[in-house]
């Protein structure tokens, strides 16, 4: 198994992956972002995202997506934005090497914080990343708002 920077060329295999994620996650038709849109944010110039694959025999199973943020209390962190084995690649040892690889990009990059999201019924990640160290809080809420809110609100008066 390699471990490696995903390239323009990896962005179809991504994206495979993120829709496997929806639809783990319960939201099949929720995935909007294209090949496209994901060779343009993540190789321009300034790049919204960083992405890692996990490759065996020239076969893309796995990926961890990732961005730097800027916390009013830590400074520079990282946002790990999904990461994602094929299902019938689980249990091969991908998804801690990918999860390791996050971690040492955090450390080289002198980061203060590394965070992401697990939904509250994924027992096994949530396990898993206490397991490692990561602290999962019960007292913050995720919160976000879509295009349709973003519309109504500018459309609004509250």
């Amino acid at each position: 198994m390699i471990i490696r920077k995903a390239t323009k060329n990896d962005m179809p295999s991504v994206l495979e992956l993120i829709q496997e994620l929806a639809t783990f996650e319960k939201e099949p038709d929720a995935v909007v972002v294209t090949v496209d849109d994901l060779v343009r944010d993540g190789f321009s110039e300034n790049p919204l995202f960083q992405c890692f694959v996990a490759e065996v025999d020239n076969e893309i199973i796995g990926m961890a997506l990732f961005y730097y943020r800027f916390s009013t209390w830590k400074g520079k962190t990282i946002h790990l934005e999904d990461l994602i084995v094929k299902e019938n690649k689980r249990g091969t040892g991908a998804g801690f090497a990918l999860y390791k690889e996050i971690i040492k990009q955090g450390k080289a990059e002198n980061v203060r914080r590394i965070e992401w999201n697990v939904l509250d019924w994924n027992t096994p990640a949530i396990d898993f990343y206490e397991k490692s160290g990561a602290k999962v809080l019960g007292d913050w809420r995720v919160v976000h708002m879509d295009d349709k809110g973003i519309e109504q609100f500018l459309n609004t008066t509250i």
